[in-house]
């Protein structure tokens, strides 16, 4: 029964019946902002980026994963955060490394097709833009726990021509790939049908020339054999291991010098390598290079430092000058004068005032006595004490005075004796003991011309020499010859070049010249400064990654190793039972291939012992390492 449509009957008053108006809709206009550009970040299973990839079309492929590219560098980036964008990116790179590669490596790097090559490029896009997500730390553990993550990275290093050139990028996003979930990964035991991929890593650093790639796939061993779940992959010739000693003495080469290192200390990090490792033909050069290594990276500085001692110092040369002594004319000024005026004046005469000097009682007395005694008859003198008393009338700071201990000494302090000023003394003459009035010559030559008017001017047959303190009595014409002795050199005598000025004496108390010279104790050096080097720095990581494999390789050389007794050996003087076991040959050839190791480790240490000598480390603790090892070297004894 159909139905019928009311209908109102009457007129219509539109007063009361409005007509129904539909609200608008309200829509968003796009954001023509400057510089504004839409990420189509949404977390929807539509979002256009993952619908892009998808869609099989290259243009909108290619726009996809160039907003991607900017996108996964960002720390925000999270590959959970868009449903679908993680199994989407695998897509290209599964393709590319199950059949993809077939295509490219067919064709030539320069004449691919244009399809295949954007193939190509989509897959290493993809696979570069999940290796760049991986500086997110939950981006880490999205792809570590991911399904499809390990069988993709394991059949790219079991599918592809890894020596061609077209497959180095995608391997290289590959293996830092594996870097970044490494700790997850477990090597595959390898099986007759399947490829394995440890094999593929090998395969590169044995036989590659990219650089890059040496340094990712070394890096990336180091970091799977720190994992203890593939240590039964570890083998002792391992080719990764000869690369590695290989590339170490490149160190310009920071970088592959360090992943070297890092793959190193992984390998010899397990004690069976390390025993193995000691009858590798290059292991004396290995450990070489490796002391080498720090040698090389070691920033020193040159220090200086003081260590003398306070020291006495003379002239090596001194210019004696001789007490003043009473001339004739003097002392017949003096004697007519009366007393105490003439000892005033005797004392002016011969003495001056000096804080520092000292002159015995007795000693100013004779000095006095010697004078004014002999004409006593005519000119009478003072006594002793009277003479001491006029001491201080003419040198008021001088005083008489009695120094304690045995013996006691009496002396007069504040005074010395004049001296005699002389303008040369090398060439004064020295004639009638001293007392010749002449002034100093300007030459030897002309000094032996005035003696020899002093020798002509002696009246008798055999004269005396009257130089100075000689007493010779020769003939004329063997005293001109003999006055010669007494002449001074025409020049000073050369010393070396390094020779002193002055004389270092080895007591504070020591006179100079010395007695017995050869006798004396050694005099401390006056410039005693020892000049060394020492580090600035403590030393950069390689250097400390490089001595931890040299005290892995030290411990295992130097450590003493027990076998147990044999059954058939003797056990404290008794002999034991003989019991037959196969076992044993095989323990003791076993027990004799280490020992032989360790030998030729030790001799190794003997080799490098004089460059761990020029090594030095500022942390201590380091640095007791090397002074360890340098000394077991020597010892050829473990130091523990």
């Amino acid at each position: 029964m159909a139905l019928q449509t009311p209908v109102r009957a009457g007129t219509a008053t539109p007063g009361y019946y409005r007509g129904y108006a539909q609200p608008a809709t309200q829509r968003v206009g796009p954001n023509v902002t400057d510089d504004y550009e839409r990420w189509y970040t949404d977390a929807t299973p539509s979002n256009r980026m993952v619908l892009s990839l998808r869609c099989g079309i290259h243009t909108e492929i290619g726009w996809a994963l160039d907003r991607l590219h900017r996108l996964c560098t960002n720390d925000q980036f999270a590959l959970k955060a868009i449903p679908g964008l993680t199994e989407a990116l695998f897509e290209w790179p599964e393709w590319y490394v199950t059949e993809g590669h077939l295509e490219s490596e067919g064709c030539s790097f320069f004449t691919s097709s244009t399809v295949a090559e954007k193939k190509r490029r989509h897959a290493v896009e993809s696979l570069f833009i999940l290796r760049n997500s991986v500086v997110n730390e939950p981006n880490v553990h999205e792809l570590a726990n991911h399904s499809r993550t390990q069988p993709l990275l394991f059949r790219a290093l079991t599918n592809l021509d890894l020596d061609a050139e077209t497959n180095n990028e995608f391997l290289l996003n590959t293996i830092e790939l594996l870097q970044a979930i490494s700790p997850s990964v477990v090597l595959p035991t390898p099986s007759a049908d399947e490829k394995d991929p440890l094999a593929g890593l090998l395969h590169i650093v044995e036989h590659s020339s990219n650089r890059s790639l040496i340094i990712a796939t070394l890096t990336l061993l180091g970091q799977l054999f720190s994992n203890t779940s593939n240590l039964p992959r570890l083998q002792a010739e391992s080719p990764a291991l000869s690369a590695s000693i290989r590339y170490l003495p490149l160190f310009v080469d920071k970088p592959l010098v360090e992943a070297s290192l890092n793959y190193l200390y992984a390998h010899l990090s397990h004690p069976p390598m390390v025993k193995s490792f000691f009858h590798h033909h290059l292991m004396p050069s290995a450990l070489r290079v490796l002391v080498s290594l720090l040698l090389s990276e070691q920033v020193e500085e040159t220090v200086s430092q003081d260590i003398s001692f306070p020291a006495k110092t003379v002239p090596a040369v001194t210019m004696v000058t001789p007490d003043h002594d009473l001339t004739q004319e003097e002392l017949d000024r003096l004697l007519p004068m009366p007393e105490p005026q003439r000892c005033y004046e005797w004392m002016r005469t011969m003495f001056v005032a000096k804080p520092e000097g000292e002159m015995t009682q007795v000693d100013f007395w004779n000095l006095y006595k010697d004078a004014f005694t002999p004409h006593v008859e005519r000119f009478p003198v003072l006594v002793a004490s009277d003479v001491i008393k006029n001491v201080n009338v003419v040198f008021p700071q001088a005083q008489a005075m009695v120094l304690p201990g045995p013996p006691q000494r009496f002396v007069v302090r504040g005074v010395d004796r004049r001296k005699e000023a002389q303008d040369s003394p090398r060439f004064r003459c020295q004639w009638d003991k001293s007392q010749c009035s002449v002034p100093a010559f300007g030459s030897v030559g002309e000094l032996y011309d005035h003696l020899l008017q002093h020798i002509d001017a002696l009246g008798v047959t055999e004269p005396i020499c009257l130089w100075s303190t000689c007493s010779v009595s020769l003939s004329k014409a063997s005293l001109r010859s003999h006055v010669l002795t007494h002449m001074p050199s025409a020049q000073l005598p050369a010393k070396h070049a390094s020779q002193d000025e002055m004389v270092t004496l080895s007591l504070t108390d020591e006179v100079y010249p010395i007695v017995d010279p050869t006798r004396r104790d050694l005099p401390p050096l006056r410039n005693a400064t020892i000049t060394f080097r020492r580090p600035v720095a403590d030393p950069p990581s390689t250097s400390l990654t490089a001595l931890l494999i040299i005290r892995i390789l030290f411990r295992t050389s130097f450590v003493a190793t027990d076998l147990a007794p044999r059954a058939d050996g003797e056990r404290f003087g008794f002999p034991g039972v003989v019991v037959e076991d196969e076992g044993d040959n095989v323990t003791n050839e076993e027990y004799a291939y280490e020992v032989e190791g360790e030998r030729r480790g030790r001799r190794a240490f003997v080799g490098v012992r004089r460059m761990m000598e020029d090594v030095r480390i500022k942390d201590e603790a380091l640095m007791s390492w090397i002074v360890e090892m340098s000394h077991a070297a020597y010892d050829g004894l473990p130091q523990s």
